[in-house]
């Protein structure tokens, strides 16, 4: 599988490599990193172009935000669902979260190694880094709260995370059982991969709605209010760190007010010696 579809990627770079200038490969990471490394090898310098992957990712949000169990629930929700093909891109290696909780599943179950592939240090290496960019769809987000899943129900992708998503019923419901208009969940989800991949450049290459009214003219007002949402969400200034936040904010304001009170006190000595 792998070799074919280099092959044919390898075909679509000779043959429209000097027009199309970014390339979107398999969301799988071998295959992905194969490409990638055919592409890095011998079209990257004629064709001066990007390769990268598409993803999907919903967010989690604790259900109760002074809950750790439901603060690490909602981390293992998006490592889970993102981080399963993100995380070998970018750190070389399936996230810790999943290794250990379908490691120890597989062992609950009578199985002699864990149901998620292993990669060898070789395969880490080359997989590692290669992704030019992010490309990323996402849709919708979720209430995560823990929910502990007996191993005798069986290998299931579902049940090895040990958790159970909720939806607020005062979230817009565009009509689809799954998606629902929470575009706060998307800024949420931008501000994850910054911190998580070392702020890659992401291109959204899929995010839209379902419409539930059956109109026999234009009626897209409810699409026009989720795209709004959702690309105002983009659009607002990077959210900082809490160290970033201290170095840019917080120093600057209790230096300036060191400053005001010194002036202060300089004033009041400078009259008291009048």
């Amino acid at each position: 599988m792998i070799s074919y579809f280099n092959d044919y990627a390898n075909l679509c770079f000779e043959k429209f490599g000097d027009r199309v200038k970014y390339w979107i490969t398999f969301n799988n990471p071998w295959t992905h990193a194969k490409v990638w490394h055919s592409y890095n090898k011998t079209w990257r310098s004629k064709q001066q172009g990007m390769v990268g992957i598409s993803l999907t990712g919903a967010w989690g949000e604790p259900v109760e935000l002074t809950s750790q169990k439901d603060i690490e629930a909602a981390e293992r929700y998006v490592q889970f669902y993102l981080g399963w093909f993100a995380n070998p891109i970018y750190s070389g290696d399936y996230p810790e979260v999943m290794k250990n909780y379908v490691g120890r599943k597989s062992a609950q179950q009578g199985l002699g190694t864990s149901r998620l592939p292993t990669f060898s240090v070789q395969e880490k290496s080359y997989i590692k880094g290669t992704s030019d960019f992010l490309g990323l769809s996402h849709f919708t987000t979720r209430y995560i709260t823990q929910k502990n899943y007996s191993a005798l129900k069986g290998p299931s992708y579902h049940t090895d995370r040990d958790l159970t998503e909720l939806v607020d019923p005062k979230w817009p419901d565009p009509g689809s059982k799954w998606l629902y208009s929470v575009p706060w969940g998307f800024r949420r989800l931008l501000n994850f991969i910054k911190t998580q991949y070392g702020n890659p450049l992401i291109y959204v290459t899929e995010n839209g709605v379902s419409e539930k009214l059956q109109c026999t003219q234009l009626c897209d007002e409810w699409r026009i209010e989720y795209l709004k949402g959702y690309i105002n969400e983009m659009l607002k200034d990077p959210l900082t760190t809490h160290m970033e936040m201290v170095t840019e904010i917080v120093v600057p304001t209790v230096f300036t007010l060191c400053i005001l009170i010194s002036a202060i006190l300089l004033m009041f000595l400078l009259r008291k010696h009048n």
